[in-house]
């Protein structure tokens, strides 16, 4: 079994170590330590309660500086950067790198010259990353000998296997996407200061709010041959999670809707199973919320015009389902790793 740490107990980190709980990850994985610079008590409040996802489905307790759940001891610290902590004095196999706060290997770095064997990064990567997975798309490409992986985004989750599957049959000539994403915790609730983007000093509660996204590059490191033909941008809404890709292609080959959505049904089923979902149902973006699939495709807003523009909406809980994203990636590459 796999000695993990998280680094980082965020929005992401506690997703993280509930669905390590919630689904079945703790009989693979098991989480041996935290860092996260708020104190131990607030982390076990955090853990216990949580608006978007409902109370944490075992007891939490804690000991000194650890949190306890049901028979595991997983202790804390609080070090502000990775090289201020003894990493290889806790024995762990790989850290789960969830503060968000390291995109290149020049920054990873520090965590192997502490003793971290494998990092695996919760956010885009730089291309001198050892990999960038998208699991249910290219998994394969992990080695035992890898040291940082990144686990992309959960907008590249949600599109790298539409994408696919449309490309697989129909072609890609070029296509915009747009992402409607639920309010994040770099916004205030009302009108602050924000050193990086003016737009974001506006209150999260009262506006939609257009941000910079990379989803492009994401889109590109994954596959290449669509490089410079997907433009993408992104909007924040005043909603607490789950969000959309409003997704505009144009295929190089004439499609129905019907055609369209057979083949995004199929694939929820065979290739993306458990990843890709889709649905029929007039939904709104609350129904999706604690939906561990990467992206669910709501084929009552397919639309093809003209026989080669294609629009879709695809739903994904930018939370949870990145959550189960990044464990699978971790089974996967302790599953490398002890073969």
């Amino acid at each position: 079994m796999l000695r993990v740490a998280i680094n980082g107990y965020g929005r992401i980190g506690r997703s993280v170590l509930r669905a390590l709980y919630e689904n079945g990850y703790r009989d693979h994985l098991q989480v041996v330590a935290i860092n996260e610079l708020s104190d131990i008590e607030t982390m076990s409040y955090l853990t216990r309660y949580d608006t978007t996802h409902g109370r944490f489905p075992k007891p939490v307790n804690t000991k000194q500086n650890s949190l306890i759940i049901g028979d595991d001891e997983i202790r804390c610290f609080h070090c502000e950067t990775p090289d201020l902590l003894d990493w290889k004095a806790l024995n762990v196999d790989m850290v789960l790198e969830c503060s968000g706060s390291f995109s290149e290997r020049e920054g990873a770095q520090s965590y192997l010259d502490a003793g971290v064997p494998r990092l695996l990064l919760s956010q885009p990567a730089a291309a001198d990353v050892d990999a960038t997975i998208v699991f249910g798309f290219n998994q394969d490409q992990i080695t035992a000998e890898q040291s940082i992986v990144s686990a992309a985004s959960c907008t590249t989750n949600c599109l790298i296997p539409v994408l696919d599957t449309i490309k697989a049959f129909a072609g890609i000539e070029h296509g915009v996407a747009q992402t409607i994403h639920s309010a994040m915790n770099d916004q205030p609730v009302i009108d602050g200061y924000n050193p990086k983007d003016l737009r974001l000093t506006r209150s999260a509660l009262s506006s939609i709010i257009p941000v910079n996204t990379g989803l492009s590059r994401g889109i590109t490191r994954l596959m290449p041959e669509l490089d410079g033909k997907i433009g993408c941008n992104a909007v924040r809404v005043p909603t607490l999670n789950v969000s959309a890709i409003d997704l505009v292609l144009r295929t190089e080959n004439a499609v129905t809707k019907e055609e369209i959505n057979q083949r995004l049904q199929q694939a929820a089923t065979l290739k993306y199973a458990g990843l890709l979902g889709f649905t029929n149902e007039p939904h709104a973006s609350v129904d999706f919320n604690h939906d561990p699939r990467s992206v669910i495709v709501d084929g009552t807003q397919t639309h093809v015009i003209d026989g080669r523009m294609v629009k879709l909406l695809c739903w994904f809980d930018n939370e949870w389902g990145y959550a189960n994203r990044m464990l699978d990636v971790a089974k996967h590459w302790a599953d490398v790793i002890i073969r």
